[in-house]
């Protein structure tokens, strides 16, 4: 056939919102010509992310330290972990979980991402596999977010962090993690210094307006929220505040948050409805919205220039808080 000028992404709502540069990484993943995350098997779906994770993202940073262990979890489960700290000695750290709709994504797949988050704010980040569905349905992710949240907490001078000086972090399914963590953190009295939360999941359903507006074709659809949810959560189960923070009851004390959301993201409007609860129950809030990028432009540093103000944007607010 010969050349054509369809633009495969110029007849999508929403579409004029969006940068030159993440037109541009949109229409070369369609070009591609990839099967589609959510028609693949859970397994099969793991592999073509982990595969495709680091093509867009900045280069690897070199730090000072960078260890794998292991952290209990309460079914005596160890989970893979991984420290990033810019120096030799002590520092606060960022509990990070990684995104993926609780069913793909790892420590490999954010390994640039928390590279760059330990460089720029100067802070230690540790990184945790959590367990991932269908094998590990609702609530076993949380579970093990939370367990990883209380060892960090009492075991922070047992991999060099400094006792006391905790934040908690994560993108997507991990930014959901990240704000549950914090509620429980709160009930239980330990001490979270920020709350740093990339583009979270906190309703219990997708029935928002971003949702119907950038429900297809620009990197997150509404075909890929149904399967990660499908394999992770049971219909009934997802009015519990432990997958949709917004179901909370009161979100009174909870540590502060950075908020950084993407525009042309389903996920955008219950990122704000989030901040907005949150800024009412007196917590202190600061949001940044990624104008004309999409859901996941975190990981797309080398092409997307609002990812790398983003990392500066997290980095700076971890340091002001951590270092307090």
């Amino acid at each position: 056939m010969g050349e054509t000028n369809f633009n495969p992404v110029s007849h999508l709502p929403g579409i004029t919102q969006l940068t030159p540069a993440m037109r541009s990484v949109l229409e070369r993943m369609a070009r591609a010509g990839h099967a589609p995350l959510y028609t693949l098997a859970p397994q099969e779906a793991r592999a073509a992310y982990e595969a495709g994770a680091g093509v867009l993202e900045v280069p690897k940073a070199a730090l000072a330290r960078v260890e794998d262990f292991r952290i209990p979890a309460r079914d005596g489960h160890p989970l893979p972990a991984r420290l990033y700290s810019p120096a030799d000695h002590a520092l606060p750290v960022l509990l990070y979980f990684h995104g993926g709709g609780f069913t793909i994504g790892s420590v490999a797949s954010h390994d640039v991402l928390c590279r760059e988050l330990a460089r720029l704010s100067g802070c230690m980040v540790v990184s945790l596999d959590y367990r991932l569905a269908p094998e590990h349905r609702f609530p076993v992710a949380v579970n093990d977010a939370w367990d990883a949240t209380q060892w960090l907490t009492s075991h922070a001078a047992q991999v060099g962090a400094v006792p006391g000086r905790l934040a908690l972090g994560g993108d997507s399914a991990g930014g959901t993690q990240a704000a549950v963590c914090a509620l429980l953190a709160r009930d239980a009295g330990l001490p979270v210094a920020l709350q740093m939360l990339f583009y979270p999941g906190t309703a219990a359903y997708q029935d928002t307006p971003s949702h119907e507006k950038f429900a297809h074709g620009l990197v997150l659809e509404k075909p890929h929220i149904d399967y990660f949810f499908d394999q992770y959560i049971a219909p009934q189960d997802r009015g519990d505040w432990r997958f949709s923070p917004l179901s909370a009851p009161d979100l009174d004390g909870v540590a502060p948050a950075w908020i950084g959301l993407a525009e042309c993201d389903p996920l955008v409007d219950e990122g704000l409805l989030y901040a907005d609860r949150l800024r009412l129950a007196g917590v202190p809030v600061d949001i940044e919205i990624y104008r004309g990028v999409t859901h996941e432009f975190i990981k797309m540093g080398r092409a997307i220039p609002e990812a790398r103000q983003a990392h500066a944007d997290a980095a700076r607010a971890m340091a002001a808080a951590l270092r307090q």
